[in-house]
């Protein structure tokens, strides 16, 4: 169509057209040389101590596909025209769309590299991929179906009877299997959270135990007696759970009984004598040795030191020299362990003498011993 010895095209002159097509293939080139130039950057920084965030940054810059950019630079080249109301918003929504999938691509592309990252990591083990993968899985899922969602409600599809159908499907699917997801959900929280990892021991009420394998829906430990014990993730979780392996150091309190009668010199004696003992180990830093109460049938001394590391045997290897050397010191000082006894006075003389043997050395008529 010609006017005023203008040709005019869609109600756009070959003029503005001409600066249409001319911002678009500029934008092109500078979305393009903004990406290489970013992605050579960032292969410069590349070495074995770059950060893990620039390595998926340029994972996802690299996804950035040419099918996009043209895109994006149609739709920067139709603001130079002068479009009807339809026809602007066919190409706002192509442009949205575009805009969408890319960066539910680029999120994509960076799920599977935290996961391929996360499984090449020196501590991941073959419970802890499966997780992972399982995690990205879903996460994906999730991403994708959003995404569908958004990209469908920006063509001016009626989304909501598809929402309220996959929303009362999940809820149905969730009663169903609630046991099941909140075991995998347990598993995703210990392989993010890592409360234990395989081959730590462990304490899970009245269980001690090594953590032998950490599954989607179980945890299975080897107990001391050889058995094997699994728990339900969820139900894992709920329990307390004493970590031994990330114990630094570890408080021993112990009681030493001493019999009554023991002289008042020797009592005071005793804590030092303890403080020399155990000072003099290595590994073993003192904290206390009091006279703490009066027993029923000793004399009780508290004794608490900590041992500077977490290995279970070395503890008990220097607990082992600590009794030794103070039952020794003990007897070196001629004081004497107590143990369970109780006296008993009787107030008829009579009996008492029969319970020592009386004269002949045996109980009188009709008297009994116990």
């Amino acid at each position: 169509m010609t006017q005023a010895g203008h040709f005019y095209f869609l109600r756009n002159s070959l003029e503005e057209w001409a600066l249409a097509i001319a911002a678009g293939v500029a934008a092109t080139f500078v979305m393009l040389a903004v990406r290489g130039f970013v992605l050579r950057r960032l292969a410069a920084r590349a070495s074995p101590t770059s950060k893990l965030l620039d390595d998926f940054a340029g994972a996802m810059l690299q996804r950035t596909y040419l099918v996009f950019i043209l895109t994006f630079a149609f739709y920067i080249g139709s603001t130079f025209l002068d479009l009807t109301a339809k026809q602007e918003k066919f190409v706002t929504r192509i442009g949205i769309a575009a805009l969408l999938v890319q960066a539910a691509i680029w999120a994509d592309t960076g799920l599977r590299a935290w996961r391929d990252q996360y499984r090449a990591g020196p501590h991941a083990d073959g419970e802890r991929r499966a997780s992972s993968s399982v995690l990205c899985f879903i996460s994906r899922l999730v991403l994708w179906a959003i995404v569908t969602l958004m990209v469908l409600d920006n063509f001016g599809i009626n989304i909501t009877t598809l929402v309220a159908s996959l929303g009362i499907g999940g809820v149905a699917v969730a009663l169903a299997t609630q046991n099941i997801l909140g075991d995998l959900f347990a598993s995703l929280s210990i392989m993010l959270d890592k409360p234990f990892e395989v081959g730590d021991f462990i304490i899970v009420g009245d269980v001690l135990g090594s953590v032998e394998h950490i599954g989607l829906k179980t945890t299975r430990l080897r107990g001391l007696g050889g058995e094997q014990v699994v728990f339900s993730n969820g139900e894992l979780l709920k329990s307390r759970i004493h970590n031994h392996k990330r114990m630094q150091t570890r408080r021993v309190a112990f009681i030493l009984r001493v019999t009554y009668g023991t002289s008042e010199e020797r009592l005071c004696r005793i804590p030092h004598l303890i403080r020399e003992v155990i000072t003099s180990k290595p590994n073993v830093d003192f904290e206390r040795a009091h006279f703490m109460m009066w027993g029923e049938w000793s004399l009780n001394f508290e004794v608490v030191y900590h041992y500077r590391s977490s290995d279970y045997f070395m503890h008990m290897d220097a607990q082992q020299d600590i009794f030794l050397e103070i039952y020794r010191r003990f007897q070196q000082e001629g004081i004497a362990f107590a143990h369970p006894m109780s006296i008993v006075r009787l107030a008829d003389p009579e009996l008492a003498g029969a319970l020592h043997g009386g004269r002949n050395g045996a109980p009188p008529p009709g008297a009994s011993v116990h």
